[in-house]
Parts: structure tokens; C-alpha cells; sequence
């Protein structure tokens, strides 16, 4: 029985994640960036594959033009996730001229041998550099993505940014490889390393797109709430430039409108509802209590299920969705954080503390 080479099965993996996008996407009909990227990498994989299977003339061509390509999408999926509007297409321009450069240097290769691998090489190292910088802001980086996934998505863009940098180095000794030893190992480099790599910032571009909420349909009331908690600002002369009036008004929010109830929560959406400069908002808590927004808004979470589970007999499960968590894993990891127990441990605790004499 013939083996399946290892990029065809990648690419089959790929396209299944790919599909999985697709119907994510609902019938809008424009594909995500997400989806995008994830395409590119099926492309890319299934020319590796047909080069080493092949090695056919046009395959040479388009390999390099599609590496290039990944890079400027990955970073276009990354920081996509700042914003709840996606940016015109024509705001993408400057990513494509790399591209159109190895387009040139591509079709002259014949010509005078351009150093195509160091340029690939260099876009792979230049991007990645950039997202570990985009993902070093933290919250702010984020604005538009559910805030008790604020920590998994800015892990998932430094692993990115890290396979982007090995997939570099992998081009690197690919072509180390051809100078010295004639390509010998250069099949065993990219079946091992460059497709592993490719496969992760994959999944990592998954993760991410998965993190942004439903978009707000109702915009107009959303202006309408934002200017109502302006002018409640304004009437109780309180002044937005200083981090106790900022903290106070946000607190007013959470507690008075529950909106830390709302697992969609995002720092943008707290910020038009507070009338309030996003950034501003993340400031002032890291200043103040020297956490990020969403580990607070996960302490009014924590409190709101500590009280559930001490009051009522609701199973810890709907405790966890009630007080606004999304995800078991997380919902634990932040009460625990909190209050140094697990939520069952505290429900027991509680319950012996109210049998106590």
C-alpha cells in the first residue's frame, strides 16, 4: 500500500481547519482574515509537497511567492484582533510590496540568481520581531477580543511569532544545506521543522479568531448608552483624566449593570459604554491595582460565583456560565487565583462554615 507523503496529510489537517472557518463565518460570504491565512498555508504545504514529489519547474516559481506571502497574513490575522470593524482591504497595501518583489526576483532567477531564501528568510524573522513587539502591549493589544481570552490570545500570537522565527531559520538551513551538502538533508528539514512550523501558526491564528465576539448589531444604542454614561460622568464632576474617577466610573458599570456578566465582554465595548478612552481604562486599573482589565473584570466574576455557590445549590457549571466565564479551564484558573481554592473546595468550605455552631 503506497505511503501518503507527510505534506499531503498537513494539508489534508489544514483543510479541515479551513472548512471549520468557513462555516464560522456564517453566510456573510467574505472570508475572515483567518480563513485567509489558513488557505495560504494549505497552498503553501501542498507545493512543498508537489515540489519534493515533482519537482516540476512552476512549483520552483510559485514556492517562494507563497512563503513570502504568509508572513503579512499572519500579521494582518494578529492584530485584526484590535479592532471590532475589519480595515479596508486598500489599508493592506504596503504588506503586498515584499510580495511583489519576489514576484521579480522569482521570474529573474535564472538570470542572476537572486538571494530568494535570504529574503524569505528576512521577511519570516521581520514579522515575527513585529507580532512578539504587538503582543509586548498586553490588554491594548486586544481591544476587541472576549477579556477571559485575553491571555490565551496573546500566548497564542507569541507562538506565532516564535514558529515564524524557527520557519526562518529553517529557509536558513535549507539553503545551508544545498551550499554544503548538495540537499541531502533538505527533505528531512522540511518535513520535520517547516511543516510543524506552518501547522502550529495555524492552529495559533485558529485560537485567535475563535477569541473575537458576535459584532454589536445594535450600534446606534450602543452610542446612545456610551453618551448616557458620558453625561453621568459629566453631572458628577468627575474628571476622566484621573485613575480613581476612571476606576470609579468602570466599577459603577460592572456593578450597577452587571456587565461583567457578559462573556462577550470585550475592553472596547466597556470602553464606548463608559464613555471612555480604551486605553485610558487599561492604564488607570494597571496603574491602580497593577493587574490588567481582564484579570479585574475575572475578580467581579470570581466574587458574583463565590456568592452563587455559598447562597444557592446551582450546579457549579451553570455558577461558571451565570457569573460570566466562558470556559471551564479558565473559570478555575481564575477562581483559584482569587480566592486559592477551587470552586468546589469553597462551596464545601462554605457549607461548613454555616453547619458550624
Amino acid at each position: 500500500m503506497p505511503a501518503i507523503p507527510l505534506p499531503f496529510v498537513v494539508a489534508l489537517l489544514l483543510g479541515v481547519l479551513f472548512a471549520r472557518l468557513v462555516l464560522e463565518e456564517g453566510p456573510s460570504g467574505r472570508l475572515s482574515p483567518a480563513a485567509i491565512f489558513v488557505a495560504a498555508c494549505t497552498m503553501m504545504v501542498l507545493v512543498v509537497g508537489l515540489r519534493w514529489s515533482l519537482d516540476v519547474r512552476w512549483i520552483r516559481f510559485v514556492q517562494p511567492i507563497i512563503a513570502l506571502a504568509l508572513p503579512p497574513l499572519a500579521w494582518i490575522c494578529f492584530t485584526d484582533i484590535g479592532r471590532e470593524r475589519r480595515r479596508p482591504l486598500a489599508s493592506y497595501w504596503p504588506h503586498a510590496l515584499p510580495l511583489l518583489l519576489m514576484i521579480v526576483l522569482s521570474a529573474t532567477w535564472a538570470l542572476w540568481h537572486p538571494p530568494i531564501d535570504a529574503v524569505v528568510a528576512a521577511s519570516f524573522f521581520a514579522y515575527g520581531a513585529a507580532l512578539l513587539r504587538f503582543a509586548a502591549r498586553g490588554v491594548d493589544s486586544a481591544g476587541a477580543v472576549r477579556l477571559g481570552d485575553i491571555p490565551s490570545v496573546l500566548h497564542a500570537i507569541r507562538l506565532a511569532a516564535l514558529f515564524l522565527i524557527v520557519s526562518a531559520l529553517v529557509d536558513l538551513a535549507i539553503a545551508v544545506d544545498f551550499d554544503l551538502y548538495a540537499g541531502e538533508h533538505a527533505v528531512t528539514i522540511v518535513a520535520i521543522a517547516n511543516l510543524g512550523s506552518l501547522l502550529a501558526i495555524a492552529a495559533a491564528v485558529a485560537v485567535v479568531g475563535a477569541s473575537k465576539p458576535e459584532p454589536v448589531t445594535d450600534e446606534a444604542s450602543l452610542g446612545e448608552e456610551a453618551s448616557d454614561a458620558a453625561r453621568a460622568l459629566d453631572r458628577q464632576d468627575i474628571d476622566a483624566d484621573t485613575d480613581q474617577e476612571v476606576i470609579a466610573a468602570i466599577d459603577r458599570l460592572l456593578r450597577e449593570r452587571g456587565l461583567f456578566r457578559d462573556p462577550d465582554l470585550t475592553l472596547d465595548r466597556l470602553a464606548r459604554r463608559a464613555g471612555i478612552p480604551a486605553r485610558q481604562i487599561s492604564s488607570a486599573i494597571n496603574r491602580r491595582f497593577g493587574r490588567n482589565i481582564s484579570q479585574v473584570v475575572n475578580e467581579y466574576r470570581v466574587e458574583d460565583a463565590k456568592r452563587r455557590l455559598a447562597e444557592t445549590d446551582e450546579p457549579v457549571t451553570s455558577v461558571m456560565f451565570e457569573s460570566g466565564f466562558q470556559t471551564k479551564s479558565n473559570f478555575n484558573r481564575e477562581f483559584r487565583r482569587v480566592t486559592g481554592m477551587s470552586p468546589s473546595d469553597y462551596r464545601r468550605s462554605a457549607e461548613v462554615a454555616v453547619s458550624a455552631p
